[in-house]
């Protein structure tokens, strides 16, 4: 490795353990000061060069990823919204509210309630006529070879290694146009604690790429599958999971393989709303047609 890699490196480094400190201390006051000092950088240039690097603000790095808690505790928990929003780092509901609708579209009050309309798994039939709530289309799939990091643990905190293999990305020249990004999901979040899930998240390489760890190359094979395409926040998609298992496979007349379902990102969520995030999940069917 060059001089040049070497330093590259080692900035990039500097990085991840500042965005893996602000997803460990979301909750607290995050001082720019501390934030420096963890980049091991002068606070007076610190700000100037996270930005450059990661292309948002730490201010927008931190409110995109509280609103995304809190999104996701809206639908999950019945905790009052000024619960939220104080977990959410806001002094009063009235400010929450405000920030929530401009990234959201809509107050939390209404999100709650029209997360919480997303159709459970059910063992009564749909009624006749009722469209589909997602496009699902069905795929032969190439294999591809991702280098990833294993994740145990709530599926809400997979940014954290998502960056490590970020960064890892960047500093290897393995970022480019057809680079896609990828996470495996091996757990039922409605089975399993979610202290015990487990995910790899990742992005495509070619097979052999050399990686070092706590990256590992994870080969995943082709196939059939059935892709569902969601546009809307990552908080939302259980629902798109409940209607895919409970409305569409039932009725579709195919047999889910014996094999983890996968979300393709196909948007920077630094770039979009979160009610722009578009996301592809696909679930393994067996044989052919």
């Amino acid at each position: 490795m060059s001089q040049r890699e070497t330093t590259q490196q080692a900035w990039l480094g500097r990085f991840v353990r500042v965005s893996d400190y602000i997803t460990a201390h979301l909750e607290e006051d995050l001082d720019l000061d501390r934030l420096a000092e963890v980049a091991c950088l002068s606070p007076y240039h610190f700000h100037r060069c996270w930005h450059a690097f990661t292309g948002e603000t730490l201010a927008q790095m931190v409110t995109r990823l509280r609103l995304h808690h809190a999104a996701n505790a809206l639908i999950k928990d019945d905790d009052p919204v000024e619960t939220v929003a104080r977990a959410a780092g806001y002094g009063s509901a009235a400010a929450f509210t405000r920030a929530f609708s401009r990234a959201f579209g809509r107050s939390p009050a209404v999100y709650r309630t029209e997360g919480r309309l997303d159709p459970p798994i059910t063992l009564s039939p749909p009624k006749e006529g009722n469209a589909a709530m997602h496009d699902v289309r069905i795929e032969e799939v190439q294999p591809v070879t991702l280098a990833a990091i294993r994740h145990v643990g709530p599926y809400l905190e997979v940014e954290k290694p998502f960056n490590q293999v970020f960064a890892w990305a960047m500093g290897a020249g393995q970022m480019g146009p057809s680079t896609r990004v990828i996470g495996i999901y091996h757990d039922d979040p409605g089975a399993v604690a979610e202290e015990d899930l487990r995910s790899d998240v990742g992005i495509s390489v070619e097979p052999g790429t050399p990686v070092k760890q706590p990256i590992q190359l994870v080969d995943v094979p082709g196939g059939r599958h059935a892709i569902l395409r969601f546009k809307g926040a990552y908080a939302e998609l259980l629902g798109a999971y409940n209607w895919f298992f409970g409305t569409w496979l039932p009725q579709s007349g195919e047999e889910p393989g014996d094999a983890p379902c996968m979300e393709y990102y196909l948007t920077n969520p630094r770039e979009v709303a979160p009610a722009d995030n578009i996301t592809e999940i696909h679930m393994p069917l067996k044989g052919c047609r």
